[in-house]
């Protein structure tokens, strides 16, 4: 039987996986890609606790964080692809250094 703290576990996973992501890599897709798993994270736990507690709140509220990361997403790239153009990189290092 999966219980709860099965799923918050697994919630826990991902979101230490995407924070590591996020932290230890210099690569601007692999920052966003970690940022979608901590967003991830957090809808697989909303889902849980909404399925466990028997109201579809949280589940409903999934939906908003899922736009939310597609907006993300979409911003995201389109500023990589700037980025990319105009110091051929897509290290997130180099952007300190950049003037416009």
């Amino acid at each position: 039987m999966v219980t709860l703290a099965h799923y918050l576990v697994l919630s826990g996973v991902l979101f230490a996986i995407g924070a590591g992501g996020v932290l230890l890599r210099r690569n601007g897709i692999a920052t966003l890609l970690g940022i979608e798993l901590m967003l991830n994270a957090a809808n697989v736990a909303l889902v849980a606790f909404s399925a466990f507690h028997g109201n579809l709140e949280g589940q409903v509220f999934v939906f908003f964080v899922m736009a939310v990361a597609a907006a993300e997403v979409a911003v995201g790239l389109a500023l990589l692809v700037a980025i990319f153009r105009k110091l051929q990189s897509a290290d997130v290092d180099r952007l300190s250094a950049m003037r416009w």
